[in-house]
């Protein structure tokens, strides 16, 4: 089993930037692909990024291309995201998800752990 916890999200303005932590126990990340999501209400939830288990590998949605950057650090078993040049439309809240590898798409939203989300609302 492993537990993920999200923090960071709040209030930014248009243009600003925000890091995002998902902190993982029970297992380590190392042996896992990674991924963030958001989901608005009413929405389908919505793929960000991902990361494959060694960390060599990074996919980003169209939108986001170019302004987030997901990373690891192994030793703290903590996931971030980096979200710069924000803007409103990204405001939602954001997943932090894990999979063991294999047998699914990149693009997959089929994860078997998830954190509890947090808030990111950018104004305008």
């Amino acid at each position: 089993q492993v537990q993920l916890v999200e923090s960071g999200g709040g209030l930014v303005q248009a243009g600003g930037s925000l890091r995002l932590s998902c902190a993982a126990s029970g297992r380590t990340i190392s042996s896992y692909v990674m991924a963030w999501c958001r989901q608005a209400p009413g929405k389908e939830r919505e793929f960000v990024t991902y990361m494959n288990w060694s960390g060599g590998i990074t996919i980003y949605a169209d939108s986001v291309k170019g302004r987030f950057t997901i990373s690891r650090d192994n030793a703290k078993n903590t996931v971030y995201l980096q979200m710069n040049s924000l803007e409103p439309e990204d405001t939602t809240v954001y997943y932090c998800a894990a999979r063991h590898p294999g047998g699914r798409s990149v693009y997959s939203l089929e994860y078997d752990y998830w954190g509890q989300g947090t808030q990111v609302t950018v104004s305008s």
